[in-house]
C-alpha cells in the first residue's frame, strides 16, 4: 500500500475545521480544498487522526448520530489496511 495516495490534514487547518463543526457551521468547503491539494498520509496516520476526532467528539458531547458516521470512517480505513 506505499504507493497509496490519501491526503494531508495539518493541525492548523483541522483545527479550524473542529472550530466550524464546534460552532455548527459546515466543514465541506475546507474538507474539499484539502482533498484537491493532493498530499499522502498513510492508513495508520488517517485511522489515528480520526480516532482523535471521535475523542474529541465525545468529549464535546457530539450527536450520537454524527459519532456513528466517524466510527463508521474508522471501519473503512481499518478494511483498507487489511486489503
Amino acid at each position: 500500500m506505499s504507493g497509496v495516495k490519501r491526503n494531508v490534514i495539518n493541525a492548523k487547518k483541522k483545527l479550524e475545521i473542529l472550530r466550524n463543526l464546534d460552532n455548527g457551521e459546515s466543514a465541506s468547503t475546507d474538507a474539499e480544498e484539502v482533498l484537491n491539494e493532493g498530499n499522502t498520509i498513510s492508513h495508520f496516520a488517517a485511522l489515528q487522526s480520526v480516532e482523535t476526532l471521535l475523542d474529541y467528539m465525545g468529549q464535546r458531547g457530539f450527536d450520537y448520530g454524527d459519532i456513528i458516521a466517524v466510527r463508521k470512517i474508522c471501519v473503512y480505513i481499518r478494511q483498507e489496511m487489511n486489503k
